[in-house]
């Protein structure tokens, strides 16, 4: 790999080498780096671009990286990586995508990641999105996560995208048995023309199944943020969004959550909020001896924590 694609790597998988465990590293639409260890195996799709990842049963404290960058201006793909993840696991997945454009062409990178999870197992799955380059074109990211989560399973998922991504719709589906658990921490920011959004449908399908969602939104210049929320309750069942974002400059921003009772044990709270730093926070941090730019970077650095 050339410094571009590392420094790719470096962003969206927090890699400086090749990790240890299972790993899988696509590069400009072909896997260039793949190791399967004896609990965890990836296989490559006959029928169409993407992997199958296999984790056995009983699989505990390993991981599989399974990073894409793009560093060709241009180019565009769909990919779509499977997720069988057997009983009693624990097991941590960080994916990601970074895109290095500094040509005049659209450069576009799509995905679909189903996840199986059995039951009792636990998945941390951490997602981060990535852009660099001064060309013209445009840097644009499609995610979308299908999850199953099995009785009594939890799955941890945090997605994070801070900076380069000119235009990205990320949406997440999921479906609960019986006590499973599922918590999704998003954190956003968007600055120049970009625009995001994001989308969560959550069926609580399962008696004392559990969703927390949380957003973390900054919108700067003149970006447009979308965050939508739908959760259902269809058994006894506890769900919650919440969604806080910053607005700054001439930036727009549209919160909509959606809960929806279909069970008479189904207990349902959405929350939302959206306003600009308050002037005394910035006016504190000043009195310390930051300048006004400094004082506001501070704050939103803290608030994406």
């Amino acid at each position: 790999m050339d410094e571009i694609q590392k420094n790719l790597l470096e962003q969206v998988a927090g890699l400086h080498e090749i990790p240890a465990g299972a790993y899988n590293i696509r590069a400009n639409g072909a896997s260039i780096e793949r190791n399967t260890t004896a609990n965890i195996d990836i296989v490559t799709k006959p029928d169409k671009q993407g992997i199958d990842i296999l984790i056995r049963p009983g699989t505990k404290k390993e991981s599989v990286h399974i990073p894409v960058i793009l560093s060709q201006s241009g180019l565009t793909e769909m990919v779509y990586n499977d997720f069988h993840i057997g009983d009693d696991c624990d097991v941590t997945i960080i994916a990601g995508c970074g895109i290095h454009n500094s040509g005049d062409s659209e450069s576009r990178h799509d995905g679909i990641h189903t996840f199986y999870v059995g039951q009792n197992s636990h998945v941390k799955y951490v997602e981060k999105h990535y852009g660099s380059g001064d060309g013209k074109g445009e840097r644009i990211m499609n995610p979308k996560t299908v999850v199953e989560l099995g009785p009594n399973s939890f799955m941890e998922m945090e997605t994070v995208q801070i900076r380069g991504v000119d235009s990205t719709v990320r949406s997440t589906a999921a479906t609960l048995e019986e006590g499973a658990k599922l918590v999704i921490t998003e954190r956003l920011m968007t600055h120049g023309s970009q625009y995001a959004e994001s989308s969560f449908r959550v069926d609580l399908n399962g008696a004392d199944s559990s969703a927390n969602l949380i957003s973390r939104a900054v919108a700067k210049d003149d970006s447009k943020q979308l965050f939508l929320a739908v959760i259902n309750g269809n058994q006894r069942c506890a769900g919650h969004s919440e969604c806080d974002a910053i607005i700054m400059d001439r930036a727009k921003i549209s919160a909509v959550p959606e809960i929806t009772a279909n069970h008479l044990d189904a207990a349902l709270i959405h929350e939302a909020a959206i306003g600009k730093i308050a002037g005394e926070q910035i006016t504190k941090l000043m009195t310390l001896g930051l300048t006004e730019a400094e004082a506001e970077a501070q704050i939103v650095n803290g608030f994406l924590k």
